[in-house]
């Protein structure tokens, strides 16, 4: 009983490996017909993906089973789930079917592909070992998993694959800007932040705009994001404390 409570936290991390694995089988499947509802497919099982990596740690926690070997595998695991899995699908819904016309588009696009996957592996090792180091409030750089859902959220919400090298040329910015986001210096708010009644009223407004929207919600949610986070930081550059800045340790330069 005691090893079957100590694999229990390891088989949720593998459930998110299957749905960050299915997320590829299904990506390269449907990259030459490039079904809509496919894609869109895809990228939900990347946010399931995301609910099992967020319940590892939760079981972990409340069984007391927190180990080593865990916190290896998770780490793993957020490399396929959310660096090559999101960067597969967007290779091959946005690149692939408009490659045929231009074959410097698709090498764009893989090089696009692969900026995003190496600039969350990155962000995951620079996050291994600034555990502790950092004020807990506020993550360094954009989360692997946040770079995901942003990217993956373009295709819930038009998961017709593009048709213009412009749209095309789009994915390949949003690829470059997100992954830029998670290898930055930026400070994102994390989990972590005192209840508030303003965070409730927050929530609130994002549950209401959930059902207004439905699948167009989740690109308005990261826009908002990102450039509220870039704002945030901005305004402490220039002295802003309206919002308690991030406590900076001395070796924090070094990460």
């Amino acid at each position: 009983m005691r090893r079957a409570k100590f694999a229990l936290p390891s088989m949720v991390t593998l459930m998110s490996i299957a749905c960050g694995f299915g997320s590829i089988v299904i990506s390269v499947d449907n990259a030459a017909e490039g079904v809509p509802s496919q894609y869109r497919l895809a990228a939900i099982l990347l946010v399931l993906a995301g609910v099992f990596d967020a319940l590892d740690g939760f079981v972990a926690r409340a069984t007391n089973t927190q180990s080593e070997f865990g916190m290896q595998l998770d780490s793993i695991a957020d490399v396929m789930n959310f660096g090559c899995a999101p960067g597969l699908l967007l290779y091959c819904y946005g690149f692939v079917h408009v490659g045929l016309d231009s074959e410097t588009l698709l090498r764009a696009g893989g090089i696009a592909s692969f900026f995003f996957v190496a600039c969350g592996a990155l962000r995951l090792a620079r996050f291994n070992v600034s555990v502790g180091r950092t004020d807990p409030r506020y993550f360094v750089g954009m989360p692997i998993t946040a770079g995901a859902a942003c990217v993956a959220a373009v295709v819930v919400a038009w998961p017709e694959r593009p048709t213009t090298l412009l749209h095309a040329a789009g994915i390949v910015a949003l690829l470059f800007v997100v992954g830029s986001l998670m290898v930055s210096t930026v400070r994102f708010p994390s989990s972590k932040q005192k209840m508030s009644v303003a965070l409730l009223v927050v929530l609130a407004v994002n549950i209401g705009l959930l059902v207004w929207l439905k699948a167009s919600y989740f690109v308005l949610f990261f826009l908002v994001y990102i450039v509220g986070t870039l704002a945030l930081n901005l305004a402490w550059r220039t002295g802003w404390t309206g919002i308690a800045p991030p406590v900076v340790y001395q070796d924090e330069d070094l990460l």
